[in-house]
């Protein structure tokens, strides 16, 4: 793979090293060489500048010198008032007559706006701060953890530093993936399975469990004088969570998709870990595989905005695209008699950003026609955080299982 060159000067001599951003960032055109001599306030000022700073010193202080820098950024960026907490909505069960959501105040998609701005300011910001990186992930600073395992789960395997050359990364980046070596060896405990599920990185976290659990308990489409359900599709599998519900709920064979090659390898290793990998078979594909199914499920993104870093894929998805297509296709994969299951926040309609007489015109558009709709509310902490831009929106929040199936007139 080859990777864009940052340059820079230090002790008057000119230096080069490949450049590494699992967000596709170019390389910083200014870099200053920094150690402990470096104030968090000169940091700050630099990299609001637009100067990269590569580290020089304690690994441990560059960690301190992010967190001063990320008290500089909130500063500057927090709220001057809090927000009253909307009411929530019970657990309960609707067809398309009784479907309706609160009247979206106007503030509410300036709100998702300036918040989505603060966050990328805030991700330019400390993004500044570099450390090195040896072709066979060693860090070369000082209290520098062994990150070399962390490194090969997320970038390949290892080189030899003799003849690789070092490389440069973002510090902030570098925490991500000790973070997501962390989840990946502990895992994620999914009640709906009894069992935990372990991220790669890249991939996301079963962390809302609201939607897992609407999987495991809404009746499946079985056919008069069925108890199992012959065969499924899971559209955009991730951690293959969904389809290991499925599976565990007695369905003979599972179709799980996914275009992200870290998704399917880390659904394939999910699959064996909880033993269902006869059951589930994982397939490269955009959306759905070949054929139709009595139950095609899909969890798509779940705000119309554009992602700004890989991992965001899964929440965020520029003009409803995984969601549309989704929509446009799933009844030519539907046995006659066939359900889809598209699990959906209405987070986005709280924020303004999609009306759901848009969603129900897709259906129609789609050839669909709902079925049932199960809800829940989530109970993730950004519900009570009452300090978040978005809690008004974030409090009322709905998930939903819509139950489609195609139109008779399709």
């Amino acid at each position: 793979m080859s990777h864009p060159i940052i340059r820079w000067t230090e002790g008057r001599l000119a230096y080069s090293a490949r450049w590494r951003s699992e967000a596709g960032l170019p390389p910083h055109p200014r870099v200053v060489v920094v150690d402990e001599q470096t104030s968090a306030n000169t940091a700050y000022r630099l990299a609001c500048e637009g100067t990269a700073l590569l580290w020089r010193g304690d690994f441990q202080v560059a960690k301190q010198l992010l967190i001063a820098m990320a008290k500089r950024v909130d500063a500057k960026t927090r709220p001057t008032s809090k927000q009253p907490a909307a009411p929530k909505r019970p657990l309960k069960s609707a067809t398309a007559e009784s479907i309706a959501t609160d009247a979206t105040p106007p503030a509410a998609r300036d709100a998702f706006n300036r918040h989505r701005l603060a966050q990328s300011q805030r991700a330019r910001a400390l993004g500044m701060l570099l450390i090195p990186l040896t072709g066979d992930y060693q860090v070369p600073l000082r209290r520098a953890p062994d990150l070399r395992v962390a490194c090969e789960e997320a970038y390949g395997p290892r080189e030899d530093s003799r003849t690789s050359g070092d490389s440069v990364v973002s510090l902030r980046e570098i925490l991500g993936l000790i973070g997501a070596h962390e989840w990946r060896k502990k895992g994620v405990e999914v009640a709906a399975l009894g069992a935990r599920v372990h991220p790669h990185y890249g991939v996301f976290a079963p962390v809302r469990s609201e939607y897992v659990g609407l999987v495991a308990q809404a009746p499946l489409p079985l056919s008069p004088g069925d108890t199992t359900l012959p065969l499924a599709f899971d559209i955009g599998t991730g951690t293959g969570v969904l389809a290991a519900v499925l599976a565990q709920r007695g369905t003979v064979r599972v179709i799980a998709t996914d275009i992200n090659p870290r998704a399917l390898q880390c659904a394939r290793e999910n699959m064996r870990r909880l033993q269902v990998a006869n059951q589930v078979h994982i397939r490269e594909a955009d959306l759905f595989p070949e054929g139709r199914a009595p139950l095609v499920v899909c969890n798509p993104p779940w705000i119309p905005a554009r992602p700004s870093a890989p991992l965001e894929q899964a929440i965020y998805d520029a003009d409803s695209q995984m969601l549309r297509g989704f929509i446009a296709g799933l009844a030519d994969h539907l046995t006659p008699q066939g359900e889809g299951w598209l699990i959906l926040s209405d987070l986005a309609e709280r924020l303004g950003l999609r009306s759901r007489e848009q969603l129900l015109a897709w259906f129609t558009e789609g050839g669909l026609r709902v079925i049932d709709r199960i809800d829940t509310t989530p109970n993730h902490p950004r519900v009570n955080d009452t300090t978040d831009p978005l809690h008004v929106a974030r409090a009322g929040e709905v998930t939903s299982l819509w139950r489609l199936g195609a139109s008779t007139s399709a």
